[in-house]
């Protein structure tokens, strides 16, 4: 087993194609798929179920997937060690973030890669956390944004900001920026909630139980895009972040308004494996998501505060 071999098997693998593997790689179709069943003979398991959509990792495949991006990432890590500390960087790096962050992020995050590191590859995936959680652990992916959750020994973990969740109601809801709603009276309100064990939902719920109010959840929807598609339709409010809102309010699609007594409040956190050393790209994607969140609070578009890590 070679290196090309292995930058074959994880091309296939994340793209599920074959064609397109073979269009990012710049190698005739044939010839990569010659490359895969070398492999498949060479480990004497079968890596990929072939079937009309494309190619399926199975769970040999997983394993030796696992292995197979360790070895990459190392192989760059060498490269990078002995070369100019600024020269722009080659590899792969995964990333997850939840819909709300990566609605905010992913726009800046792949703007810097293109100016800092154009030849490395990003791979973003948006997800709610608790699967981006278990991708983590099964190194899946190299860096994730989360929501603040029980610390892991597994997990290098950096809190850096604390983001103000608001009400957002219909386009003529009669909500205003300048006027804040005591959480005491949403139970006036026809709510738009994700189900319970949702995050969002737990601080939600926190809050309520802290205030002794009972709150009217007429539908639970835990689609970002869903409650977004909801509220502008007039079928009730939500509460949500401000920050990936900005273009919908701006258009008059959405209004919002502060809640206060008590403003509910969720924090994120940075977050590594902590059983191997963070792949340099892992550390550029980190650092520019958390200047990015820095820049966006100072211009007041992420209501919220930056974090010391506790």
């Amino acid at each position: 087993m070679d290196i090309a071999q292995l930058r074959t098997l994880l091309h296939v693998a994340e793209l599920g194609s074959l064609s397109k593997a073979a269009d990012r790689l710049n190698i005739a179709q044939p010839a990569l798929s010659r490359q895969v069943r070398l492999l498949e003979e060479e480990l004497g398991v079968r890596l990929f179920d072939r079937h009309g959509r494309g190619m399926a990792v199975t769970q040999a495949g997983q394993d030796v997937l696992r292995h197979a991006q360790r070895i990459m990432v190392e192989m760059e890590e060498i490269r990078a060690t002995v070369s100019d500390q600024d020269a722009p960087l080659r590899g792969h790096v995964a990333i997850g973030m939840p819909p709300t962050v990566a609605d905010i992020l992913s726009v800046p995050l792949v703007s810097a890669f293109q100016a800092r590191h154009p030849k490395a590859t990003l791979r973003i995936v948006s997800a709610y956390s608790g699967y981006i959680l278990d991708w983590l652990h099964r190194g899946q992916i190299d860096v994730a944004i989360l929501f603040e959750s029980r610390s892991s020994r597994s997990l290098r973990s950096v809190h850096f900001l604390e983001e103000e969740l608001h009400l957002i109601g219909p386009p003529k809801s009669g909500l205003q920026c300048q006027t804040p709603i005591d959480f005491q009276d949403l139970p006036d309100f026809r709510l738009l909630l994700p189900s319970t064990g949702h995050g969002l939902r737990n601080v939600v719920d926190d809050c309520a139980t802290s205030m002794h109010v009972v709150l009217q959840t007429g539908v639970e929807a835990d689609s970002y895009s869903t409650l977004k598609s909801l509220v502008s339709s007039g079928h009730g409010y939500t509460i949500l972040p401000l920050a990936p809102l900005h273009e919908e309010i701006s258009a008059g699609k959405l209004s919002y308004a502060p809640l206060k007594n008590p403003t509910p409040k969720r924090r994120l956190m940075m977050s590594y494996p902590a059983d191997k050393p963070t792949p340099r790209l892992a550390k550029f994607a980190g650092d520019v998501l958390i200047e990015t969140a820095q820049v966006l609070i100072e211009q007041g578009h992420w209501p919220g505060r930056m974090l010391q890590d506790d």
